[in-house]
């Protein structure tokens, strides 16, 4: 009995002496996993960069990474660069806006749902590239980006924040009614709540969509300062490192207005959700 009880001592000790290092270990591994991650996509863009042994078809990622070095030193590329995010972010303001006030109309005014679905059907199967020709007709080429980037993020918002409205608890609407609350306060505590999740969904995924078809109108309508005319100028005059430079830029802007998307939404839905202690 004495030598099990001792056992069963030594293998808890070895326990708690194993699991802070596991655990450690494990949280190091987390922490720079993108770090090995990123090496071996470098690692492999390079190895391809050897094999093709044409500059002309693969630039390599140290061109690439000189190549931008270069371009963040000079004002104009800042010029592009910001020209570039206010005509897309306000076609996406535009679309967020648009969507959630479509998406209230819809769900609670079967006439509106009735006058509007057809319409944004029609939106959500037509090819992007048809609406680029169609706008370079109508308006101008700085225009054509946020029309474009609008027509991409509207379907989105307008179709999660109304399966968002719609899936309220009507228990908990019932119960605000028999509080008598105001329609602000129902607003605030039940519907604002209930819909939030869906509504971060549709901010980010439309992000994305926006983001790449308005680089893509900028390509085809070629702004006077704008990311798309470099990477279309790029291609007409055979500059690889220049157009994988700046696909490269557009890659990381992209995933950094996601990531402040993110941030911003969730300090704005825990503004309206109660916290412990103040329900009264």
């Amino acid at each position: 009995m004495k030598k099990q009880e001792q056992k069963s001592r030594l293998l808890k000790k070895e326990k708690i002496h194993q699991e802070p290092q596991s655990a450690g270990t494990n949280s190091w591994f987390s922490r720079f996993r993108w770090v090995f991650v990123t090496l071996f996509w470098l690692g492999l863009w390079q190895l391809a960069y050897w094999i093709i042994d044409q500059d002309i078809l693969l630039a390599s990622p140290v061109q690439v990474t000189s190549r931008f070095l270069s371009l963040i030193s000079q004002l104009v590329f800042w010029q592009i660069t910001l020209y570039s995010l206010s005509r897309i972010m306000a076609g996406f303001l535009l679309g967020l806006l648009a969507g959630s006030v479509l998406a209230v109309g819809t769900v609670f005014f079967r006439p509106v749902y009735a006058l509007f679905y057809p319409v944004i059907s029609a939106i959500r199967a037509t090819p992007v590239s048809s609406f680029i020709i169609l706008a370079l007709v109508w308006m101008t080429s700085n225009r054509v980006v946020i029309f474009i980037v609008f027509l991409m993020v509207m379907p989105i918002v307008w179709a999660n924040l109304s399966e968002g409205i719609k899936k309220t608890d009507p228990e908990l609407l019932e119960m605000a009614h028999i509080f008598r609350l105001s329609r602000g306060q129902i607003i605030r505590s039940v519907y604002l709540p209930s819909i939030s999740p869906f509504f971060m969904s549709a901010a980010i995924t439309s992000l994305g969509l926006g983001w790449k078809a308005g680089i893509a109108a900028e390509v085809l309508s070629t702004p006077q300062f704008s990311l798309g005319r470099r990477l279309y100028e790029s291609k007409i005059y055979l500059e690889t490192i220049d157009l994988m430079t700046f696909t490269a830029v557009v890659i990381l802007l992209s995933l950094l207005l996601e990531q402040v998307l993110i941030k911003t939404l969730r300090r704005a839905e825990g503004s309206f959700r109660h916290k412990p202690g103040k329900s009264r």
